[in-house]
């Protein structure tokens, strides 16, 4: 078994009215998702809004989770960036704080060749001893990170795990093939775990978690148990959920749907914009539908 366990929740960061980090909602948010099977919260990864929160917002918000969840449930920090210093600085911080692992996106924006990829994660393996989960998701990052990219990076010896993101099933499954057997692979994607579980992924990375972790949870088991109606049947429940959760850019819908379900997380940060009224219209008809149905 992973050391993350089958279900990773990417968590959002909860934001005041006017803008600045809600701590207290942030603490309140970990402690359900706890309760509602995730086995390991992600903080300021995409889905938290990295790319505008500060180090000291990012580093309140480990220390927070030290604090009150430190043993309950397994902490990844992310702390990834474009520029290989900026990240080995970072991870150190998480690490003299306390968390448990660290999430490293692909460098996004400066799209380096393989060889500049694989040498960005070596540096960075070598500067801790925290277990490290790659992240590759070209949609955000501009770079694609090729299988025997993933396979040399994970011979590093803290290099554990792959969120991969790329929304190919067959890559995913080049991936699998190039890689050892005790690499985890995760689905970043939440349309896409019951195909990714089929070729071999662990669990999955989650947003839709936030608002279905148990019945995601129980899928992931039940495929685990060689159980595949029950899993298909959670997910075609599950569906309309994923869908619904990236009508825009995430964070923004699974944000307006913790609201619905009485998380007032804010909105997001700009330049992501409020959600319309009509597509909340829409997040609140499917989660009525959803919660009718399990």
């Amino acid at each position: 078994m992973s050391i993350f366990g089958p279900l990773v929740t990417a968590m959002v960061t909860p934001f005041n009215d006017d803008g600045t980090l809600n701590t207290k909602q942030a603490v309140e948010l970990m402690d359900y998702l706890i309760q509602n099977k995730t086995t390991t919260i992600l903080l300021t990864g995409t889905t938290g809004e990295s790319p505008t929160l500060s180090h000291d917002e990012e580093y309140e918000l480990y220390r927070l989770a030290v604090k009150f969840f430190k043993g309950k449930v397994h902490l990844m920090a992310g702390t990834g960036s474009n520029c290989t210093k900026t990240a080995i600085q970072s991870t150190q911080k998480a690490q003299d704080l306390g968390m448990d692992s660290v999430l490293q996106v692909v460098p996004y924006y400066n799209k380096p060749c393989q060889d500049g990829i694989a040498n960005h994660f070596r540096a960075i393996s070598d500067s801790t001893d925290l277990p490290i989960m790659l992240y590759n998701i070209p949609g955000r990052t501009g770079t694609n990170m090729a299988p025997e990219t993933v396979k040399r990076c994970a011979a590093f010896s803290n290099v554990v795990a792959l969120k991969e993101s790329a929304g190919s099933i067959d890559q995913m499954k080049a991936m699998r093939a190039a890689c050892p057997h005790d690499f985890d692979i995760y689905c970043g994607d939440d349309a896409l775990i019951l195909d990714f579980l089929t070729e071999g992924a662990s669990g999955a990375v989650s947003v839709a978690s936030h608002i279905a972790g148990a019945q995601i949870y129980a899928m992931i088991q039940h495929f685990h148990n060689n159980q595949m109606a029950e899993s298909k049947a959670l997910n075609d429940i599950l569906s309309p959920l994923f869908d619904a959760l990236f009508i825009t850019s995430n964070p923004t819908p699974v944000k307006a749907a913790l609201k619905l379900i009485g998380f007032n997380c804010g909105g997001p940060r700009p330049p992501l914009m409020a959600i319309t009224e009509k597509q909340t219209q829409h997040i609140e008809a499917v989660l009525d539908a959803f919660f009718e149905n399990v």
